[in-house]
């Protein structure tokens, strides 16, 4: 069916699996807990360094630690994945699902130079819906920002997108049949989606990874290419890291309307020099009665913080998360303060039946959001829990922890973004 047909009868939705639950390609049950969320940890600031390259920012952090040969920092670093097939008949893919960025790509043959890949790649010739774009077409014309050049001969459209830490993917610009794996079982099968066929990708990219489906507001991406057919709306809900259900939900179109009561709306501001990102504007965190101003990053316009959903930390100014920390710490009851077992958190503590946390709100323009304890720690494992929030000087970023057990509604042509306290673990 087509997405439009889908969209006009109610929309549609999608799981969300998180990379590092049953099911993910990334996922290593020998891996303990409090490394797992290190990693996540390290992958927050490798995704700051890469949009810090995107927003043309001097970047003066390293993101990797040579000492650590397995901190995971690499190009292909979002947080969820999205099962999604290419092509007539169907290829399979799971990709991550990314708000940090536009294009849509996955490594096709022939490949000239291609990272490694552990699932098989996509090939065009066994696709009989597959077209490549012409230069002269609208699609090549959108995706200027995605480096879109046309061919040797004149005759493809070919693009390129590098990354921060050097990784890139080149290749040629296409129409083809995207299908998306609809929570009620019936495919949603979206054709001529432009996508990018990489050819050339090299750099840090895991091989467990297969493609990345972005999600971003530039006109690249699937919620663009699917413009009025949702009517410019999509919403998530992201289940905690220690959920006993691992997946997540993402809607479109009416199914993304987020509704009734306890619903907070601000603004969603957009920069038109870089369309990809998702600003909001932060005014202030309360903990308890200590209201913390806050300046955050002077881009976006009038935004200061990008909310994304494959950042797992929130990422604040040094200075603001001095004082943020220190009014926790203050303000915290009962329980005993502890280390990280990773040395990547600053302010951790034994979570036990005797620790009592202040109540944290982040005050958004004209929205006031209650954060929970699940939204203000992360546990590192049974015996440890850690501040969710990271000093960073670059960029910053409200990142999906802050996010879990929220009801989050992009409405595009209104240019508003909904919060709503929901049990995502029922949706």
């Amino acid at each position: 069916m087509s997405a439009f047909v889908d969209a006009q009868s109610g929309g549609f939705s999608i799981n969300l699996v998180h990379r590092d639950s049953e099911g993910s390609p990334f996922y290593n049950p020998k891996e303990t807990p409090a490394r797992l969320v290190g990693y996540a940890g390290r992958r927050s600031i490798g995704r700051v360094h890469r949009f810090s390259h995107m927003l043309h920012l001097n970047s003066s952090r390293s993101i990797s630690n040579p000492s650590d040969p397995d901190a995971q920092l690499t190009a292909n670093n979002g947080e969820y994945l999205v099962n999604i097939s290419l092509g007539t008949p169907p290829f399979p893919i799971v990709a991550i699902a990314d708000t940090g960025s536009d294009i849509i790509w996955t490594q096709c043959k022939p490949c000239t130079d291609c990272y490694k890949q552990d699932a098989p790649l996509f090939d065009p010739k066994s696709s009989s819906s597959y077209r490549t774009v012409s230069c002269s077409s609208n699609a090549c014309n959108s995706l200027q920002s995605e480096g879109s050049s046309c061919s040797s001969d004149g005759s493809v459209c070919e693009y390129q997108v590098s990354y921060g830490d050097q990784s890139h993917t080149q290749g040629d610009v296409a129409a083809e049949t995207l299908t998306l794996e609809s929570k009620t079982g019936n495919p949603v099968a979206l054709p001529k989606t432009v996508i990018g066929c990489g050819h050339d990708n090299a750099g840090t990219f895991s091989p467990k990874g297969s493609g990345i489906v972005g999600l971003g507001g530039g006109p690249a991406s699937l919620v663009s290419q699917l413009g009025s057919s949702i009517g410019g709306k999509f919403s998530y809900c992201m289940v905690p890291y220690a959920a006993a259900k691992p997946t997540s939900t993402m809607n479109f179109g009416t199914n993304a309307v987020v509704s009734g009561n306890g619903v907070l709306s601000t603004p969603l501001i957009s920069d038109p020099s870089q369309p990809t990102f998702y600003f909001l504007q932060l005014e202030a965190v309360s903990v308890g009665s200590k209201k913390i101003a806050f300046q955050g990053s002077s881009i976006g316009g009038s935004g200061n913080i990008i909310i994304d959903s494959g950042t797992t930390l929130t990422l604040v100014p040094t200075d603001f998360f001095s004082q943020l920390s220190d009014a926790v710490e203050t303000q915290v009851t009962g329980g005993t303060k502890t280390s990280d077992p990773e040395g990547f958190f600053s302010l951790c503590y034994v979570p036990d039946s005797s620790l009592k946390l202040p109540p944290v709100t982040a005050h958004f323009k004209g929205a006031d959001v209650v954060l929970t304890s699940d939204n203000i720690f992360i546990q590192v494992n049974d015996k440890v829990v850690c501040l969710a929030f990271y000093a960073n000087d670059q960029l910053s970023i409200y990142g999906n922890v802050a996010q879990q057990n929220f009801l989050i509604g992009y409405d595009l042509p209104k240019q508003t973004l909904s919060f709503k306290p929901t049990d995502c673990t029922n949706t």
